[in-house]
């Protein structure tokens, strides 16, 4: 039975005709409105005009790859994006979540799982992980969790949304080391995806390139050998 009231729209890109369809034949169950695009050129032209609630992206596209489609909807939007890659190679899956993809999906797939992630990272995009007040200081840094704007020395950055959310798990508690595991759990609260640890320390290194002054000599985020990460509550910047 199809749902009578839409939860937005969803932006699928896939150029396998027959795939597509399918997506979104399960997702317009679901109550979600579709749109489709068979190549990444008229993904970004669609995600522009139709300003879609999540994108689901292909990465093998004709005119632009879906990792240049990634890439460039990260540059103006925070819309959530579910990869689909028919390879279960891991640097195609640390390649795409490092963009600033959410999630990821090995084809063949399960439309029924499809739909669940798509259901899933909406619902986290909703939860606030951390309750600690609207803003967080230390030092030079202020991260401004209504507003998701971040600060250093009163420079705007822009960062994605796991480079926001593994500052903000360390802001909370300066001094405290999250392993790669617990700060995976901050990506993905509802344990819904199996995401590689590597991919943490992609997204740290990423992370000090937009808020270090020298990122071969990190003063903010450190590491802990052996085990993870914590904020320098020591810092003298």
């Amino acid at each position: 039975m199809v749902a009578t009231t839409s939860q937005g729209m969803v932006l699928i890109v896939e150029d396998d005709r027959k795939t597509a369809s399918l997506v979104s034949l399960y997702l317009e169950r679901e109550g979600f409105q579709t749109v489709i695009a068979y190549d990444g050129q008229s993904a970004l032209k669609l995600a522009k005009s139709h300003n879609p609630i999540f994108v689901i992206l292909d990465l093998m596209l004709p005119l632009v790859d879906g990792w240049e489609v990634c890439r460039q909807l990260r540059r103006t939007s925070e819309v959530p994006i579910l990869m689909l890659t028919a390879r279960d190679d891991e640097i195609d899956r640390v390649s795409g979540l490092t963009l600033g993809a959410d999630d990821y999906l090995v084809k063949p797939f399960s439309p029924r799982e499809l739909v669940a992630r798509v259901k899933a990272i909406l619902r986290r995009g909703h939860m606030r992980p951390l309750k600690t007040g609207r803003r967080l200081k230390h030092k030079g840094l202020i991260l401004d969790l209504e507003k998701h704007t971040t600060l250093v020395d009163g420079r705007a950055v822009s960062l994605t949304l796991h480079e926001f959310n593994i500052l903000h798990a360390l802001m909370a508690t300066p001094g405290k080391v999250f392993t790669r595991y617990d700060l995976l759990k901050h990506l993905y609260p509802d344990g819904d995806a199996i995401v590689i640890d590597r991919v943490v320390d992609v997204h740290v290194g990423k992370l000090r390139q937009k808020i270090e002054k020298d990122p071969s000599n990190p003063q903010y985020i450190l590491t802990v050998r052996g085990v993870g990460y914590k904020l320098n509550e020591e810092s003298e910047l």
